[in-house]
């Protein structure tokens, strides 16, 4: 019976475990429990945790932040999409306000999806919104899991989706001479700011964040 105990245990254990199971010696963090949304602010009745993940609730979503703010940063987290899907992850943002415009906002989209044939190349998944584009697209198939990292430096942005590069940027550079949707973008000044997850009314679901402070 002890024998048999110890074995469910571990079983449990190795398939709660995280992906990167080197992070910890690489001095990532959590960012979330599996549990429940301590740690975070904002439209928490907007998302669920079922399954060790966090998901935005299609009724209702809105603008989920961590309660701590963060500067330069290296970023790992997975992520499932439902067809259609639209979200997005607020980088440097402060509480209140549009993510995309008052700090920087990378899109988690289902390019594919037949309404977003016409959108334009800053709207595509990972793309900065309205000041870089993804260079390609990277994601895997709606309903399976996309694993992804950011990483800001400065004025330097990468993200990284299923290992491949789509954007590495210096947003400095890409807006020296006005922003691509020809709007105002006062966040890409700030050097510091939540994180943040920005539901539009779709079913997205993020597990295994974890971060680095730069």
């Amino acid at each position: 019976m002890t024998i048999r105990l110890a074995l469910s245990v571990l079983a449990c254990v190795a398939l709660s475990a995280p992906l990167w199971a080197d992070d910890a010696e690489e001095g990532f963090k959590p960012l979330f429990n599996g549990q429940n949304l301590d740690g975070w602010q904002g439209a928490v009745n907007g998302y669920l945790v079922e399954d060790g993940a966090i998901v935005c609730d299609p009724k209702m979503g809105g603008l989920l932040y961590t309660k701590d703010q963060y500067g330069d940063f290296h970023l790992k987290f997975e992520f499932k999409l439902t067809p259609g899907a639209n979200n997005g992850l607020g980088i440097r943002t402060p509480i209140g306000g549009d993510p995309a415009y008052v700090g920087m906002e990378l899109q988690i989209l289902d390019n594919n999806a037949p309404q977003y044939k016409g959108i334009q190349p800053y709207q595509r998944h990972g793309s900065i919104y309205g000041v870089v584009p993804a260079s390609k697209d990277a994601l895997k198939p709606v309903g399976e899991w996309n694993q992804q990292e950011v990483i800001a430096k400065g004025k330097h942005i990468k993200v990284i989706l299923n290992g491949e590069t789509i954007v590495d940027a210096n947003i400095e550079e890409a807006s020296k001479n006005g922003t691509i949707d020809g709007r105002n973008h006062p966040g890409l000044q700030r050097d510091k700011g939540h994180i943040c997850f920005c539901g539009h009314g779709s079913r997205v679901e993020f597990r295994n964040l974890r971060i680095k402070e730069l």
